[in-house]
């Protein structure tokens, strides 16, 4: 199922030859800029996401490019849409050895006693719960087949206080420690599990946040030793290597993607 091809042999361009690999939340910013990467470098990709649309938009450009994409439209925040999703994926690429959680939501950024439950059960139930779900069913497709390797886009928020998002940094806080544990637990089967803390990046969500804050963008990235924004691409990186063979003694692991901010 894996790759046999020792560390450091694979051919530039071919990071991820020959694996299937799933992305959730793939329509647009991280997501569908791994899934053109990934697809780049030599994988068979699924792409799922709400926008069922905007995922035609990146598969057909990957197909395009000579790659191999198919779509399935899921809700993180309907676990039985991401079963689906995941058994459908796993049906048409004809197996799965790598996926990559990038789904989630953010919040409105305001004190913490500033938030009604609704709010607070939306953020925990796509942002860990789903991805919990995601993971669980990706494991199981993994164990079947003899292993392979998950990914899942933590943050920064999670790594230290950021007090206008609190429960979104507690979501992500969680990912971590599931990632830890996840680890342990799929290990045996060949299986690795390791998240990327994802700083400030050029995406629609940190639109929305200067949106809500304006001038949050500059003061943001004033702090950053680099002294901009990652590109999504640039995260997509990071997430490629995680899931090909050059990184086949990592797990459990949560990498700080963040351009050097302090966590």
């Amino acid at each position: 199922m894996t790759n046999s091809l020792p560390a450091g042999s694979l051919p530039a361009g071919s990071l991820l030859a020959g694996k299937k690999i799933l992305i959730v939340g793939a329509s647009r910013g991280i997501g569908a800029a791994a899934a053109r990467l990934f697809a780049r470098e030599g994988a068979a990709v699924a792409l799922t996401a709400r926008d069922a649309g905007a995922l035609a938009v990146v598969a057909d450009e990957i197909g395009a490019a000579g790659g191999t994409a198919c779509t399935f439209a899921a809700d993180l925040a309907d676990p039985r849409s991401v079963q689906d999703a995941v058994a459908g994926a796993a049906e048409r690429l004809g197996g799965m050895d790598g996926a990559f959680n990038n789904g989630g939501i953010f919040e409105r950024t305001t004190d913490l006693a500033d938030r009604t439950e609704d709010e607070f059960d939306e953020i925990m139930r796509v942002n860990l719960k789903g991805v919990w779900v995601a993971m669980a069913a990706q494991a199981r497709v993994m164990r079947a087949a003899g292993g392979g390797a998950i990914v899942g886009t933590s943050s920064i928020a999670s790594l230290r206080q950021y007090h206008l998002t609190p429960v979104y940094s507690a979501a992500k806080r969680a990912l971590n420690s599931l990632t830890e544990s996840a680890a342990v637990s799929f290990g045996p089967d060949g299986i690795r599990v390791n998240a990327i803390a994802v700083g400030f990046t050029a995406t629609d969500m940190t639109a929305g946040w200067e949106g809500q804050q304006p001038g949050i963008t500059a003061a943001v990235t004033g702090q950053i030793p680099l002294r901009r924004a990652a590109r999504p691409e640039e995260i997509a990186e990071a997430a490629a290597w995680l899931l090909s063979d050059r990184a086949s003694f990592i797990t459990g692991a949560v990498l700080p993607v963040t351009g050097g901010a302090n966590v």
